[in-house]
């Protein structure tokens, strides 16, 4: 079948809305309807550089669709389901699903070239192969995704808020709650506030943290953040390191959350300032390039004051149970998905939604397919 998406044919350019052949569903195969999807700053990242990747790639990884037609053995999904994708496929079966660590599954190893663990690329441009990004591809009115990367959902749920469980809701979420391990009592920074970090803010104050400091730049981003449960917001992590060390008596932040739109040495060594002793820094961040993320670690204070420095994929999540849950949880008027989308976009206005984000004038933009 013939569909239309946005391509990204080399590195610094803008998206491309171009005419796509879809293949069939093969084995393990779906194809889906998209609905809506998230303007995420990882597809960003993908537009300065995409390492280990290829180009041309169809954009989008934060989606959420109908389920057109099933390949041979697929059991997950039926035509006619509502479905969120996971951008992090998971089989469920690989050494890492069966510990409980579906967010580095090892069906996820060709995420960077949108290849499917079949094999399989979902689309094609003049008859050449061409890949989504992480196996998605949530840009295009239609794709085919693995089974894996289809988390079926109610139909009753909307899907247009459903389409943030794919990614941002989840990432901000659980590196919090999971990757961050917030309890009862404690005191939490959470650097950038766009829409991971906003979901960093809701997972914290949902584990109990008594203090949840919000670190961003843009006014409105700290407003906002302060309804979802951010106790205080301010506007640099050096106001931050004080604020902690005084909210905590003294000893500073238990768990800093880095969910900056780029990632930097700078941002790591001033997240880093905000810590306590025994606190856990949680690196969600992602630089355009992985050499423009690197920070340095000093060896003396973590030894010393036991510092852990925890990288997080999804907010250590598994799909397949945390989006259910967060579903539930906002049904139940525990967690906040309405609000977070700020605007709405075609998929003609896509370059605009993205510099919309760059002017810190969203926290959540969708793209609405159709």
């Amino acid at each position: 079948m013939r569909t239309t998406g946005a391509v990204l044919f080399e590195p610094e350019t803008d998206y491309r809305v171009v005419d796509l052949e879809v293949v069939d569903p093969g084995p393990g195969e779906v194809l889906v309807e998209m609905a809506y999807a998230g303007l995420c700053h990882s597809d960003e990242h993908m537009r300065h550089a995409n390492p280990g990747g290829a180009y041309p790639i169809v954009g989008g990884h934060e989606g959420s669709g109908v389920v057109l037609a099933v390949g041979p053995g697929v059991t997950r999904v039926a035509p006619g389901d509502h479905i969120v994708t996971s951008f992090l496929p998971a089989c469920g079966h690989c050494r890492y699903c069966a510990t409980g660590r579906s967010s580095i599954c090892d069906a996820g190893a060709t995420i960077a070239t949108g290849q499917l663990p079949t094999g399989t690329f979902p689309f094609r441009l003049d008859g050449e192969p061409v890949g989504g990004f992480c196996m998605v591809g949530a840009f295009a009115r239609h794709t085919v995704l693995h089974e894996f990367s289809c988390v079926r959902i109610d139909a009753h749920v909307p899907l247009d808020t459903a389409a943030l469980l794919a990614c941002s809701v989840p990432t901000g979420w659980g590196s919090s709650v999971y990757a961050g391990g917030v309890a009862p009592g404690d005191t939490v920074v959470v650097v950038g506030l766009g829409g991971v970090g906003v979901n960093a803010v809701q997972g914290a104050a949902h584990a109990g943290a008594l203090h949840v400091i919000g670190v961003d730049p843009v006014e409105m981003k700290r407003s906002f953040a302060e309804t979802l449960g951010a106790t205080h917001t301010v506007a640099d992590v050096a106001e931050a390191a004080g604020l902690a060390r005084e909210l905590s008596r003294g000893t500073g932040a238990d768990v800093v959350v880095v969910t900056v739109g780029k990632m930097s040495g700078e941002v790591y060594a001033g997240a880093s300032r905000c810590l306590g002793k025994g606190g856990t820094l949680v690196l969600t961040a992602l630089a355009d390039r992985p050499a423009d993320g690197m920070g340095t670690i000093n060896g003396q204070l973590t030894t010393v004051f036991e510092h852990r420095v925890q990288g997080t994929l999804f907010g250590h999540c598994n799909p397949f149970s945390d989006i259910p849950r967060l579903l539930r949880m906002h049904e139940e008027g525990r967690l906040e998905l309405d609000r977070l989308i700020t605007r709405r976009y075609s998929l003609d206005e896509l370059t605009q939604g993205y510099r919309d984000q760059a002017a810190g004038e969203t926290v959540r933009g969708l793209l609405v397919h159709g």
